[in-house]
C-alpha cells in the first residue's frame, strides 16, 4: 500500500478536530512501557480505530490508542502501541503514524521499545540512548522509502548523519545522571522480528 500526502493529512484533521492545542512532542511507547501514558493530563484519547489509515496493533500489551494532553508542562502526542513489521504490515504502514505525527507539525519524536542485546556487559531492563541504527531489512529493500515519493512529504532519500539528535541525547545523559539512572549508549540492530 502506498500512502500521499492526503492521507497522511486525513487522519491529521481527525485529531486536530480533536484536541484543544496541537502537539510538538510525540512519544511513541514499547513493550512494556504503556502505562506512561496514564501519566498525561488532561488526556484526549483517540483509538487508532477512529484514524482513517492508521495500523491497528495486535501484539498484547499494546493498547491501540493516541493520548494527547499534557506532560511535564509540554503537549504531547503519545502512541500507546504500535504496528510491527512482523505483524504483516508494510514498511509504508509502519511508517504511516511518524508522517502523520509530521503532518500535525511535531518536531521532536521519542521513540522507545524493548529489544535484546549483544553487549555481555548489558543487563535486561538497562536503558540505551541510540547514535546510530543498521537496519537490515532496509538494506534488503523492505524500507518505507521504497514506491512513488511526493517531496512535499519529504525527500527520495532522507539525510541520517544526525538521526538521533545529539542535543536530545545529551539531555538524557543529563537527565539520567541527575537521577543516579545508569544510561547505556549503543546502536540498534534492526531485523525483522
Amino acid at each position: 500500500m502506498n500512502y500521499s500526502r492526503e492521507d497522511y493529512e486525513a487522519a491529521a484533521a481527525v485529531i486536530r478536530q480533536r484536541i484543544p492545542a496541537l502537539p510538538l512532542i510525540g512519544l511513541v511507547l514499547g513493550s512494556g512501557l504503556g502505562a506512561l501514558a496514564d501519566l498525561v493530563e488532561q488526556p484526549t484519547v483517540i483509538p487508532y480505530e477512529d484514524l482513517p489509515g492508521w495500523p491497528l496493533s495486535t501484539v498484547h500489551g499494546h493498547s491501540g490508542r493516541l493520548v494527547i494532553g499534557t506532560l511535564e508542562g509540554h503537549t504531547i502526542l503519545v502512541q500507546q502501541g504500535r504496528a510491527h513489521f512482523y505483524e504483516g504490515y508494510t514498511m509504508q504502514q509502519v511508517t504511516f503514524p511518524v508522517r502523520v505525527m509530521h503532518a500535525l507539525g511535531i518536531k521532536t519524536l521519542l521513540l522507545t521499545n524493548a529489544a535484546g542485546g549483544l553487549e555481555p556487559t548489558y543487563h535486561a531492563g538497562e536503558l540505551m540512548v541510540l547514535k546510530d541504527h543498521i537496519n537490515l531489512p532496509g538494506l534488503a529493500g523492505l524500507h518505507p522509502l521504497i514506491g512513488p515519493n511526493d517531496e512535499q512529504v519529504g525527500p527520495r532519500f532522507p539525510g541520517m548523519a544526525q538521526t538521533y539528535d545529539r542535543h536530545l541525547r545529551e539531555t538524557a545523559r543529563s537527565v539520567a545522571q541527575a537521577h543516579n539512572i545508569p544510561l547505556r549508549e549503543g546502536v540498534y540492530l534492526a531485523v525483522a522480528g
